[in-house]
């Protein structure tokens, strides 16, 4: 364990505290890569250059490219490629892959989601069997909903696409390039290039019945 360490810090790999770092034998880690404090990094993994491993992210059997960030968070089976942001407590399993220049924020989940060049996901989401195209903005908690019981359906979201906060995308389901999906709504069905997709109750305010409800 200590000889994999000093091997690695021969070829140029930073460690701020290699006494407190888990590295199998196997793994691969390009030079000027920095790894933090509480990692463990396992498997086959390969991480390539100039990347930073923060403090407690956990790796295995993944595939890190050049100049990425990885902030507390799980990645097991997955690749993210160059230039790409992960965390602070992303997951990401099941070979999911992150192309370049993305940002994969906090409490976010993929499984096997496939998530396109620049495009941006910064928090409390899940996206299963998912492809993702490229410069797409996902909304804070926006859900697909991929699993009916019995199987597994697949989303895809074309290029350029902005989903709004709190989105459900029910399984299988397409919506083209260029759309607009509307905060709060459930989409069940395809959505053309160029449209905007909303599924919501329209809102109606009942007069008085706030003050009728605290007066009891």
């Amino acid at each position: 364990m200590k000889e994999k360490i000093r091997s690695l810090m021969d070829q140029g790999v930073q460690f701020i505290d290699p006494e407190h770092v888990y590295i199998d034998e196997e793994v691969s880690i390009g030079e000027g890569t920095l790894i933090y404090p509480n990692v463990t990094i396992a498997g086959e993994t390969k991480i390539g250059k100039n990347t930073k491993i923060l403090p407690n992210s956990y790796l295995r059997n993944a595939i890190i490219g050049d100049e990425v960030e990885i902030d507390s968070s799980k990645i097991v089976e997955s690749e993210v490629m160059k230039g790409s942001t992960v965390g602070p407590f992303a997951h990401l399993r099941a070979h999911s892959v992150v192309h370049e220049d993305c940002r994969i924020g906090n409490f976010v989940e993929f499984k096997n989601t496939d998530f396109g060049q620049g495009s941006k996901c910064a928090h409390l989401t899940y996206l299963g069997d998912s492809i993702i195209g490229k410069n797409v903005n996902i909304g804070c908690g926006v859900v697909t909903c991929n699993y009916d019981g019995k199987k597994k359906s697949k989303t895809i979201i074309h290029d350029n696409v902005f989903v709004g906060s709190n989105v459900n995308l029910i399984a299988p389901v397409t919506v083209g390039a260029n759309v607009l999906l509307a905060a709060g709504s459930t989409i069940t069905d395809d959505v053309e290039e160029g449209a905007m997709g909303i599924a919501r109750a329209r809102q109606v305010n009942k007069q008085d019945y706030g003050n009728k409800f605290f007066s009891k």
